[in-house]
């Protein structure tokens, strides 16, 4: 990974300033108390993204990363990360535990709740950013699995280790012909290496179905623009029947039709009320979230809202009085 931040071109007064903004900007939002005076700071960081997923590559002089209870709580976009130990130690703190990494090691941390990293050799570590949505895990489970070191013990962490330390310097796979492509295995390897962890190979395979119904709800929100969103398109991107997709969503107390007829309207209402709502017709706006028909978009939308999307948009953006 080309370096997109090196504090030697950086005058030392800045650099706390720009280290900051860089982590807050590229990974997360921590506190950072570098070590050494300002003008002994050596960063050397990169950073990028595959997908969804974030990737930073760093060497620097000592320091220590917390994210407090009080950044912990404002987090808006729930998220898992990987440290992959280079060269030297570290050490993470979550949730009651303490996990000293040494070459060849990962460890994951939340940032949906609070943890510190001690980084007092120095840091040559690579991170890498999941969506917590996308890992689709039981939070049981990543409570358990945070703060834990994976290492050599482990022979899928092993390979881990070998996949991500390469995935977050490669430029080539930061590419989005390429990303797009790389983003499932990695989201995959991760799953097995935390299920793997506890030492029974049938839960790399549990976590998928016990979190079936999350994954596809991801995906219909992720689709949901689509006007060929169907039950056999969504069973066929995530390798079921349709007969077993009623039934996940079934237990969940989902009724597939409804729920995606219901999250379509509320973006419809959310679009009327818009700062461009009466940039397009109501028919229009309809139509882009998958109403086909306007009558009946009409008729769902009041039923749903007790008002007409016209008297909607009409409340949320009167016309100028005539003078």
């Amino acid at each position: 990974m080309s370096p997109v931040l090196d504090t030697a071109f950086i005058p030392p007064r800045d650099r706390e300033e720009v280290v900051r903004n860089a982590v807050w900007k590229g990974m997360v939002v921590v506190d950072i108390d570098h070590g050494p005076p300002a003008e002994d700071i050596a960063v050397r960081m990169g950073l990028g993204t595959v997908g969804p997923l974030r990737v930073c590559s760093a060497r620097a002089t000592a320091v220590t990363l917390r994210r407090t209870e009080r950044l912990a709580r404002e987090d808006e976009e729930p998220a898992v990360t990987l440290g992959v130990q280079m060269t030297g130690s570290s050490m993470v703190v979550q949730n009651g535990r303490e996990c000293l990494l040494r070459p060849g090691d990962c460890a994951v941390f939340e940032s949906v709740a609070p943890y510190t990293l001690l980084f007092d050799e120095g840091v040559d570590h690579r991170f890498i950013r999941f969506p917590r949505a996308v890992l689709a895990l039981p939070d049981r489970l990543l409570r358990d699995i945070t703060a834990v070191p994976l290492g050599s013990d482990n022979p899928i962490a092993r390979l881990a280790f070998t996949y991500f330390s390469e995935l977050t310097v490669t430029d080539e796979l930061h590419q989005s012909v390429h990303a797009d492509a790389a983003v499932q295995p990695s989201v995959e390897l991760l799953r097995a290496v935390l299920t793997s962890q506890h030492g029974n190979s049938s839960l790399a395979k549990a976590p998928l179905e016990a979190t079936l119904s999350l994954r596809v709800t991801n995906y219909i929100r992720e689709h949901l623009a689509d006007r060929d969103l169907s039950a056999a398109r969504i069973a066929a991107a995530h390798d079921i029947s349709v007969r077993h997709l009623y039934a996940v969503l079934s237990r969940s107390g989902i009724s597939l039709g409804d729920w995606i007829r219901t999250r379509r309207l509320a973006e419809c209402r959310r679009e009327l009320a818009g700062q461009n709502g009466r940039l397009r017709t109501i028919a229009a706006i309809g139509r882009s979230w998958g109403f086909a028909d306007a009558t009946h978009f009409s008729k769902v939308f009041k039923q749903t809202y007790g008002i007409s999307p016209r008297a909607w948009r009409e409340q949320n953006h009167p016309r100028a009085s005539a003078h």
